[in-house]
Parts: C-alpha cells; structure tokens; sequence
C-alpha cells in the first residue's frame, strides 16, 4: 500500500528536478518547465496531505488554486518569452537583460 512518505519522495524528487533545471538551464522554456516541475510537486504535496488528512477538500482546493496560478504564470511568461525572442532574435535567459535603456 502506498502511505505518505512515498508521495513526499516523489514530490521531493520533482522539486529537485525542477530545482536542477532552473539553475543548470539558460534556455527561458527550459527555465519555465523547471518552475513548472516545483509547483507540481507542491500539488503533489496538498493532494497527498489532503489523501491522509481528515479534511480531504482542502488540499485539493489548494492545488487546484496552484494549477490555476500556474496557468496563468505559463501564458504571461510565454508571452515575455516571444516578446524577448522577436527583439534579440534569442531565448536565452542571460540575453534578457540586454532589453535593458
């Protein structure tokens, strides 16, 4: 049977991952889906308390929240992205402060 701490490794591993990509990636999509792969692990985080909890709505109301959140971050930050790449003609991370007057 899987309990808790199997859900809280998983969900440390993803945070790790993400962690790694944000920190090793220049690349402003690879950026992205590192911060993509910590909120994941957040939800997997109020989904597995919610499971193990007494009051099962409320971690899932909270991830839910988070997808949300999240959607909304990945359109705003896609837009910068495109907005980035047609001035420089680059989505490297580094380069953005180049927009700088």
């Amino acid at each position: 049977m899987v309990q808790l701490p199997h859900f809280l490794t998983v969900s440390a591993l993803l945070f790790a991952a993400g962690v790694f990509a944000v920190v090793t990636r220049r690349n402003a999509v690879a950026l992205l889906m590192g911060v993509e792969l910590m909120l994941n692990a957040a939800n997997l985080n109020f989904a597995a308390f919610s499971r193990f909890s007494h009051n099962a709505l409320d971690g899932q109301i909270f991830a839910m929240l988070s997808i949300v959140t999240a959607a909304a971050e990945v359109a705003v930050a896609l837009a910068i992205v495109l907005n980035i790449y047609r001035n420089i003609e680059t989505i490297d991370a580094d380069r953005a402060g180049d927009l700088r007057g």
